[in-house]
């Protein structure tokens, strides 16, 4: 089988996106360890639990929501409950599953540390588009999903902020 190489302009396309996924992670990171002593990570996992019902979700639902590992979620939740900031208990419909809630020491960090981090995207991302370039992304976004999460798995969480005309 023959390599269909990239040509110039995928190449600084691709390119461009591979250097835009490093670095915005870390951008990310930097501001919540410094406003709420939290990675990005973990901050994610507690804003899931911050709007589930009742502040609440299955370990193995608040996996699907963060696409985590169970193993790679149980550690950042091990690192949370030691803070205070969530707590596991056995779910009372099913004694064989975990259930996860946000304390209400996580909720006021997440309350705290959510003005800077959205200021954050805002400065970094939304900001730096124009309103056309704004629909691109989510019109490329879509375009990506639909390779990276042909199921639709993830579909849920990214389209429950969805408008509807």
């Amino acid at each position: 089988m023959e390599t269909n190489w990239l040509t110039k302009d995928e190449l600084a396309a691709w390119v461009r996106l591979y250097t835009v996924v490093e670095l915005l992670p870390n951008v990310l990171d930097s501001q919540l360890r410094r406003d709420a002593d939290l990675t990005s990570f973990e901050y994610y996992v507690l804003a899931m639990l911050s709007e589930a019902p009742d502040r609440t979700l299955r370990m193995t639902a608040l996996a699907a929501q963060t696409s985590a590992t169970l193993p790679r979620l149980s550690h950042v939740v091990k690192r949370l409950e030691a803070r205070g900031l969530m707590e596991r208990f056995p779910c009372p419909e099913d004694r064989r599953a975990t259930n996860a809630r946000i304390t209400n020491d996580g909720w006021r960090i997440i309350l705290e540390a959510a003005p800077g981090h959205v200021a954050n995207v805002r400065s970094h991302v939304i900001d730096a588009l124009t309103p056309e370039q704004l629909g691109q992304l989510r019109g490329i976004a879509d375009a990506l999903l639909g390779k990276l999460d042909p199921d639709a798995a993830m579909a849920p969480l990214y389209r429950r902020h969805d408008v509807t005309a």
